[in-house]
This record gives C-alpha cells, structure tokens and sequence, in this order.
C-alpha cells in the first residue's frame, strides 16, 4: 500500500504537468499560426482538361462554383491558369471555360490552389509601370507605381499570405478616374524585408511602412491619398489612417474584405477550423504577452485593443468605402457592419453577397466598379 501511495504522489503531479505543458504547447502553436505568413495550400482538385474545348473539370466547393473569373495555382507546364465562366454543373464537379489557352500534352498536376488575383504580374494590366523601392523602417519595400497625372494617389495594402499581386485588380479602375495606384509590400510579407521574427504584427507594425509609402508618394507630388486595404492590409490601412504623421494627407479609406477587429475574426475562423474555448482565448492572451508572443514568433505582444477600430471608430477623420460580401466565408461582415454603424457619417458600405474572401471583383465586376467609382466621384477624390 505504501509503494501504491508512493506511485500515485508521484505520478498525479507528473500527469498534471504533462497535461499542462501539452496545454501550453497546443495555445503556443495556435497563437504561432495567427502570426506566421501564411504559406499557400492547395484547395482544389482539378479532375480534368480537355485542350480541344478549353475547358477544365473541377471539384464543386463553394469556390470553384463562383461565377465570374479566377484563377489557379496549378503545377506543372503551367504555373497559374485563368479560369473563366462556369459552363455546367453537378453535385460534385464543376466545368469551366479556359482563358489560359492550354495546349495539348501539357503537364498540370491534379492538386491547385484557387485564386481571386486574376493578374499575377503588373505587366498583364497593358499600363504604364515601374518597378519602385520604398524606404521604410523596415528597409527598402519593393512597390509597383503606375503613374497617371493626377495629384490624388491610390496606395494599394495587399492582405495575410499574399502578395502585391492581389491588388492588381484595383489598379485598372484608379487608372481610367486617372489616379496614380503604388502597389505597396511590407515586413514579412514574402517580399519586403523579415523582421527579427518573422511574423505578422496583424497591423500594429506593418503600418509603418505604408506610412513611409505616403511619404514617398508626397515627394513624388502627390497632395492627397486614397488607401485600399485588402482583407488584413484593410487593417493595416486601418491603423495607418489613426497613427500616420501624414493622417492629413489620407482623403479617404476604401477596405475590400477587411479586418476590422482581429478578436472577431480569430473566434470565427477558430470555429470553422473546431478549434474550441477556451484555446482561441487564450492565444490570444498568450500573442498579447511580450514574452509568450515572441515564442510564437511576433516581434513584439500584439496589442488587440488598439487593432479593435470599432471601439476607435471615434479616432476616425477620412471617408470610408466598405466592400464586403455578406457571406464572406473567411473574415465575417460582422465588424464592418459594427464600424458603419458607429460612424454613419464616414462609412459607406453598399451591400453585395455570394462573392466570398476577396473576390467580389471576380464575382460582379461592374457592381464592384461602380461602388468605388461613384463612392470617389461623389467626394471630389477623382
């Protein structure tokens, strides 16, 4: 009986810290992917190519089946590929008409990765261009200026795990009010100078360099800014507009998809991945330590109050253009209803649905067109 109670003193505590470091371990590696630049997961299955039809058969998800133009990430003789109109239809599959021409005996992989860029490259677009570097706290950013006459400049904020290339799709608009568009990158994007650790700041660092963006657009003439902030670049534009020294410059905000509470957005995709309360709290809590967020490979804590900009809606001064789909499927709506009822007087948010993350361009082109064209006539920004 003695050696039992022995065996249990000592084995209850070892339970009990093999139970807390598996704890521990598992909030450290949930707060460690909020943080960490996103690497790109293929998400669709191409089931097959028919090169005297141009078509491609894809497996049916809530993405492959949007109407309107997209893209894939594919690999093999091609490593992107356009995709157009949705042709037919069933319950697993779905064809659609090819506008990448593929040629016959050409090697695509079955997997892909499904994509609402379209352009890839600023060459596509057929403008004027040239490639720039921004000098930013961070060190030289790569930017794509497209240069036009006017002295009202569009700066353009890409989101988490993408690239400058998402923005492409904004630039032809700019372009025909004869706006300016510089296509920024910033800090551990892929692009742009790594930090000490290599992760996302969600905002509260990135900003900087969008700041420094601004300063280098009024040097080059510019008098007043537009930002576009896509999906997390929504947030940080967000913070740009409250923390810049140059906040008199901004003439407005347009957000495409945007973060506009980071809590709201992490609880939510917490839930479609069934991660449970209380480990989306308290990865949270842990990114909001200094020393538990650098483990997890932030630079510094991250500050989630000040990325709330409902709770800041007040520290708002520039016109605000929300494009969000209702059934957005990646960030909810939620928060930038919640903005737009805070400041009615700033906020303009048109409604659109089914376009999902980023891809309301995609879906309804001419809806999407006309909101930021009409939204910037009618406030003398083009």
């Amino acid at each position: 009986m003695k050696s039992l109670r022995h065996a249990v003193a000592f084995a209850v505590p070892a339970v009990i810290a093999t139970g807390l470091a598996a704890g521990a371990a598992a909030v450290l590696a949930t707060a460690r992917r909020v943080v960490s630049p996103a690497v790109r997961r293929n998400d669709t299955r191409i089931i097959a190519i028919d090169t005297g039809a141009q078509t491609i058969e894809l497996a049916r998800t809530p993405d492959t089946e949007l109407p309107g133009r997209y893209g894939l990430f594919a690999t093999g003789t091609y490593g992107y590929v356009k995709l157009g109109a949705v042709l037919s239809a069933d319950r697993s599959t779905v064809r659609r008409k090819l506008l990448t021409q593929i040629e016959p005996g050409a090697r695509v992989d079955g997997d892909a990765a499904f994509s609402g860029w379209y352009h890839v490259t600023p060459s596509e677009l057929h403008l004027p261009w040239e490639s720039v570097l921004i000098g930013s706290p961070a060190g030289p950013c790569p930017a794509w200026l497209f240069p036009a006459e006017s002295s009202t400049w569009v700066i353009q904020v890409h989101g988490r795990g993408t690239t400058r290339s998402e923005c492409l799709r904004a630039v032809p608009v700019m372009h025909a009010m004869g706006l300016p568009s510089l296509v920024v990158s910033y800090r551990n994007d892929g692009e742009a100078p790594r930090s000490r650790g290599g992760g996302y700041a969600l905002g509260a660092a990135e900003w900087r360099d969008v700041d420094a963006a601004i300063g280098y657009a009024l040097r080059r003439g510019a008098e007043r800014i537009v930002l576009m902030g896509w999906s997390m670049g929504g947030a940080i534009a967000l913070q740009t507009a409250v923390s810049s020294e140059h906040r008199d410059a901004i003439a407005g905000v347009i957000l495409e998809s945007p973060v506009v509470d980071w809590r709201t957005v992490l609880r939510f995709q917490a839930r479609e991945s069934g991660l449970r309360e209380p480990l989306p709290g308290l990865a949270m809590g842990a990114l909001g330590n200094s020393v538990l967020a650098r483990l997890s490979g932030a630079d510094e804590a991250i500050p989630f109050d000040r990325l709330d900009m409902v709770a800041r809606a007040s520290e708002l001064a520039a016109p605000i253009l929300i494009l969000h789909s209702e059934d957005d499927g990646f960030v909810p709506a939620d928060a930038s209803h919640a903005l737009a009822e805070a400041r009615p007087d700033l906020v303009t948010m048109p409604e659109f649905r089914v376009a999902r993350h980023t891809k309301i361009w995609n879906y309804d082109q001419d809806g999407w067109t006309a909101a930021i064209t009409d939204w910037m006539t009618e406030r003398g920004l083009a």
